[in-house]
């Protein structure tokens, strides 16, 4: 049985840019043995999305800011890796009317390696195959990594 702490190691507030004012959520990081749990709580997605699905990652930048969230850079990939081997690649959101909720486990990054980073919600979802970024379209949400308390 795996342990996970009761209160997240990390987390990031996430808000919509001006393509989606209304996307508001939290993700949160627990660090578990040999691996992290990655909850996301997400309301508020565009529904113009053609699938339902949006592409959701860590990304190596340090801040939300600039047009389209040109602060958050590309995808957290410290090894150099081929898409989707990175390591800030994560599963899809899929949307439930305007709500998503994800919850996945990953051994790609310790909590230390991501404290700092962005975490982007893109309008698209990730084909898995589209190099360097899996043609996830726009980037519509964004929240910094930050030591949870």
């Amino acid at each position: 049985m795996q342990y996970c702490a009761k209160r997240p190691a990390a987390m990031a507030r996430i808000s919509g840019g001006v393509d989606a004012p209304q996307l508001t959520g939290w993700v949160q990081f627990y660090q578990e043995r040999g691996c992290v749990l990655v909850v996301a709580r997400i309301s508020g997605l565009p529904k113009q999305s053609k699938t339902g699905f949006f592409g959701f990652h860590i990304h190596q930048g340090e801040d939300c800011s600039g047009t389209e969230f040109s602060g958050t850079g590309s995808h957290y990939n410290p090894t150099q890796q081929l898409h989707p081997k990175h390591a800030g690649d994560l599963p899809p959101l899929l949307a439930c009317g305007a709500n998503a909720y994800l919850s996945v486990r990953t051994d790609r990054f310790s909590i230390c390696d991501i404290i700092g980073r962005t975490v982007v919600i893109h309008s698209n979802p990730d084909d898995f195959h589209t190099q360097p970024a899996g043609n996830a379209g726009e980037k519509i949400a964004c929240g910094v990594i930050y030591k949870g308390r």
